[in-house]
């Protein structure tokens, strides 16, 4: 195997959010060794590993009801306003670790929902989704959540619309939905749309969908959960078929570099920077011994 040109995309990694609860997760440990996360601190099996074994504690909203007396910290990804009950409710001191662009979006929608009780609040977003649990919540769980054009017939296009996005969504698929609410909605009847899609998530597309192209292979590093991942996963593999994505190092088949003068390694927005060079390190000596 030939010695090929490896290089790590510089702006791949973890996005700010991100890197925020992670540094406060790590100052909790370093100064009481135990702390909860409620849910998966990021969408990555190796991070989360890596801060288990310096004492963070994954649980789910059950185990949160059964807490007393702890220190629990909450994602980037926000939380809805019964999970901040419970914790008062239990003494729980919360870390809040929301993404300050997510934390901006639940107030508007919130602001939203008590001014424009008769309006339908929309948001475009993956059902189930920690962030969109979180949007909803703050409408009191009457927001409609609509993930493509075909769940649009879930709105009632006679009433008033809000319409807002998650914020790691795509912005193609935002105008799409906005386009066909235009085209759907009774003449007269009420319709905003805010574009409230992370531009330090969705700048990345066009940036990735280069790096793909200039390389000869592109290995994608990121967890199986990260719908982030997925996502910018598809943009990288749409310009270059060459694209796989893999977890960690474990997962590369020396094939993928037969003859590849050039390999590009790049990841999702929860894709931890060492787990990249980790993957760097594995394919130079691949690359070198092979």
């Amino acid at each position: 195997m030939s010695n090929p040109v490896i290089k790590i995309d510089d702006r791949s990694g973890f996005c700010f959010g991100v890197v925020t609860a992670i540094h406060k997760a790590e100052e909790k440990l370093d100064s009481s060794g135990t702390l909860y996360c409620l849910g998966d601190i990021v969408h990555n099996s190796d991070e989360v590993q890596r801060l288990m074994n310096k004492g963070l504690k994954t649980i789910t909203h059950d185990d949160l009801k059964n807490l007393h007396d702890v220190k629990v910290l909450l994602r980037a990804h926000g939380e809805p306003p019964s999970t901040y009950q419970i914790a008062k409710e239990n003494n729980i001191e919360i870390i809040d670790a929301t993404c300050p662009v997510v934390l901006q979006l639940q107030k508007r929608i919130k602001n939203s929902n008590e001014t424009s009780p008769d309006a339908q609040i929309v948001i475009y977003g993956k059902q189930g989704h920690a962030e969109v649990n979180g949007l909803v919540g703050q409408t009191d769980g009457r927001a409609i959540v609509v993930q493509d054009l075909n769940d649009l017939d879930k709105i009632d296009f006679t009433k008033d619309i809000e319409l807002y996005s998650q914020t790691t969504m795509s912005l193609n698929g935002l105008s799409d939905i906005i386009k066909e609410i235009e085209r759907r909605i009774v003449p007269g009847v009420k319709f905003n749309s805010y574009d409230t899609i992370c531009r330090q998530v969705a700048n990345r597309v066009e940036h990735l969908r280069e790096f793909a192209a200039e390389n000869s292979v592109i290995l994608f590093v990121s967890g199986k959960k990260s719908s982030n991942g997925r996502f910018l996963f598809d943009e990288c593999k749409s310009v270059n078929p060459s694209t796989y994505m893999i977890s960690n190092q474990s997962e590369i088949k020396p094939e993928w570099l037969v003859d590849k003068p050039t390999i590009g390694i790049c990841g999702a927005t929860s894709t931890p920077r060492w787990l990249m060079e980790d993957v760097y390190e594995h394919v130079k000596n691949l690359t070198e011994n092979g």
